[in-house]
């Protein structure tokens, strides 16, 4: 379908990484892959240059993604049928179970209510809370008063959180005082890999670069939507910063597997 990803050869550079645990390629519930063909596509670049494993991350944004865990826990499953039926001869990487990126707004709390919080774990059982690891964003324009008593009510309630893409939210700079209170009580960090090469601005670029240094940022992911952001995976693939970053830098992606 997208004759764009004709073979061309690519570095496996985020094969350190293994798994990726934040792409938007469940078809048809925000605004990634828009279908089947779409997904497939993407996926084959995704192995390509090096992931095994991926753990799909669907928007819970009200309103404009009121998506609900029983409903997205079907999809799910009807896409993993989906894939292995429609794969052919591509080389794809293994769909590892889903879980979510939880927008802080005002549908959060239905969230909570519900008692259906999608969730990572640790791969080893004496690691993390018994709830597991909750994948959480926030605005990328301006700051949702009192985000930071939501996180912290999360952990209370036995929930270890990741902060997604800490390095896209304008509010937040390189010496960020609130980001660092964060890593005080325990808050994981996860940056684009596409941030690091650009694809965000240079401000998101410094910062990404800037929060590893500074220790911050215990995963990576891809953050992956469609076509154009596989597209920017390959060249980041080819960014030689990235490439030494990864051969000297652990992250945690290996270490996750999803709560059933």
């Amino acid at each position: 379908m997208f004759g764009l990803f004709k073979k061309k050869k690519t570095p496996p550079t985020f094969a350190p990484l293994y798994t990726d645990m934040h792409c938007h390629l469940l078809p048809l519930v925000d605004d990634g892959s828009k279908s089947l063909e779409e997904s497939l596509d993407v996926m084959e670049v995704m192995k390509e240059v090096g992931f095994e494993e991926i753990r799909l991350t669907p928007h819970y944004q009200y309103p404009r993604f009121p998506n609900k865990e029983d409903d997205i826990e079907e999809r799910y499953k009807n896409f993993c049928e989906e894939v292995e039926r429609n794969k052919g001869e591509r080389s794809l990487p293994l769909l590892k179970g889903v879980t979510g990126e939880y927008r802080i707004d005002d549908g959060f709390h239905e969230h909570i209510e519900r008692g259906r919080l999608l969730t990572y774990r640790f791969a080893d059982p004496k690691r993390g809370s018994a709830k597991g690891l909750l994948l959480m964003e926030l605005s990328l324009h301006q700051p949702v008063m009192g985000f930071e008593e939501v996180i912290f009510e999360r952990q209370m309630e036995g929930y270890d959180i990741i902060l997604a893409h800490p390095e896209r939210y304008p509010y937040f700079n390189v010496h960020s005082d609130r980001l660092e209170q964060m890593k005080e009580q325990g808050v994981y960090f996860q940056a684009n890999i596409l941030s690091l090469d650009g694809f965000y601005g240079e401000e998101a670029r410094k910062k990404a670069f800037d929060y590893i240094e500074n220790g911050w940022i215990e995963f990576l992911g891809t953050d992956m939507h469609n076509v154009m952001y596989a597209q920017a995976l390959r060249h980041a693939a080819g960014n030689r910063k990235i490439q030494q970053l990864l051969e000297k830098e652990e992250f945690e992606n290996k270490n996750l597997v999803s709560k059933d």
